[in-house]
């Protein structure tokens, strides 16, 4: 959520910034409901002080004698004032909180300007020895493939809940289950995360912490029985761990990484790509979040996308990665690199994760903060996720990038002691 107060102080830089994320310009709304909360606020508090006051006076006029129904007339009149002037003012404070809810992150200043992911910028690509971009053999496509060697059924997924919620058979669960558990591990051994294994049902309040409710509600499930939402992303349990809390300054930058299912309705995405894996309701991901002093939250979401890309050369797949313009930014985010790897069969890249950093934004929904150790004073931390990575779209690559003329998979290496099998076939 934007600060009141630095909108107060730079409206058109917002305005500017709500522009290059093309959002509504809700500047001057806000303005006006601004001036009328501070105006009621100073309103109340004089009358709150004449109340005071005179209150204060009312023992030593009893002692000498005055008559004080007239004061006490005058008090109660003041008080319905107050009364009436305070329920202005939490209409007011509460339309000011719906309009910064609906309101997007400010894009950071090094993010390229533009209105589509047309205009995202690649920063660099990654491609193992000797890769290459035209295929030596007819590549089978990952829905193809895994009929073929009896690890994927999209048929029978649909059958048991519906179109994109896929089930993995024999090797192909193996394989996916490897996936995870090999991430994990690198992210623990090499990079300094430490596991959460996290609810996959929270709360309303949780959803508006992380900046999905009220947006994107639609995209969401929803159990109304229970008031709970089966979860979009790791990143909404694991911020919301430290949710009204202070942390203290020598505990950051704390790193953690989980794994949990994911659900997403995407509503409004039908007649996209939506062949196997391109475009699933339930997938499989890998989560890193990060609560940073604002200070080294940039440098942090720079380590946070070398991360990524580790278990991608450690599984030697072809990646690229891009730098998100600020119309293809998220809601909440101040900054993303996307990372997409190759498919050989859709002949293109494909998403595989997404690392942001939000700056204070979530830490604001959420009211985390921390306490510098010199100042005493409590600040908004910087949060910051990443996936690390998604599986569905990993897989397609994975499966493809290693397939073989006779239509085998050849397992990476580094998941060999996790699968207990070096080709599928």
């Amino acid at each position: 959520m934007l600060d009141i107060k630095f909108i107060r102080e730079n409206p058109e830089a917002v305005r500017q910034g709500l522009r290059n994320k093309n959002a509504a310009d809700v500047i001057d709304e806000i303005l006006s409901l601004d001036e009328k909360r501070r105006s009621f606020i100073a309103q109340t508090e004089d009358l709150k002080a004449k109340k005071n006051q005179v209150s204060a006076q009312i023992p030593q006029m009893k002692k000498s004698g005055h008559d004080t129904a007239a004061v006490f007339a005058e008090m109660k009149r003041v008080g319905d004032e107050i009364a009436f002037l305070d329920g202005q003012l939490s209409d007011i404070e509460e339309k000011i909180d719906d309009i910064l809810r609906h309101t997007p992150n400010l894009a950071h200043s090094s993010v390229p300007v533009g209105t589509s992911a047309a205009e995202n910028v690649e920063v660099r690509r990654w491609l193992p020895e000797g890769f290459s971009f035209e295929n030596e053999f007819k590549i089978l496509d990952h829905t193809e493939l895994g009929k073929k060697l009896s690890i994927l059924d999209f048929e029978r997924g649909t059958k048991i809940s519906g179109s994109g919620f896929p089930l993995y058979t024999n090797k192909g669960a193996t394989l996916e289950r490897a996936l995870i558990n090999f991430m994990l591990d690198y992210h623990l051994q090499n990079h300094g995360y430490k596991e959460m294994m996290p609810p996959i049902l929270v709360n309303r309040d949780s959803m508006k912490g992380t900046g999905q409710i009220p947006k994107m509600e639609e995209d969401m499930y929803f159990i109304e029985k229970d008031g709970l939402y089966p979860i979009p992303t790791a990143e909404v349990p694991i911020t919301n761990i430290h949710r009204d809390e202070i942390l203290a300054e020598k505990d950051l930058t704390i790193k953690y990484v989980g794994y949990s299912p994911c659900f997403r309705r995407e509503a409004g995405s039908y007649g996209k790509e939506s062949k196997g894996f391109l475009r699933v309701h339930q997938f499989n991901k890998v989560e890193m979040v990060k609560f940073s002093k604002p200070e080294n939250s940039y440098d942090e979401l720079e380590a946070m996308v070398n991360d990524a890309e580790n278990i991608l050369k450690a599984l030697k797949i072809p990646y690229r990665i891009l730098m998100l313009c600020t119309g293809d930014l998220s809601f909440s985010a101040a900054k993303c690199y996307d990372i997409e790897t190759w498919s050989p069969a859709e002949n293109k890249w494909l998403e595989a994760s997404s690392c942001s950093n939000f700056e204070a934004f979530q830490a604001r929904r959420a009211n985390i903060r921390f306490r510098r150790e010199e100042t005493k004073k409590p600040e908004f931390v910087h949060t910051l996720n990443g996936s690390g990575l998604a599986t569905s779209r990993l897989m397609v690559s994975l499966l493809e990038n290693y397939q073989t003329p006779e239509g085998k998979v050849i397992v990476p290496e580094v998941l060999h002691k996790y699968t207990g099998f070096k080709i599928i076939g």
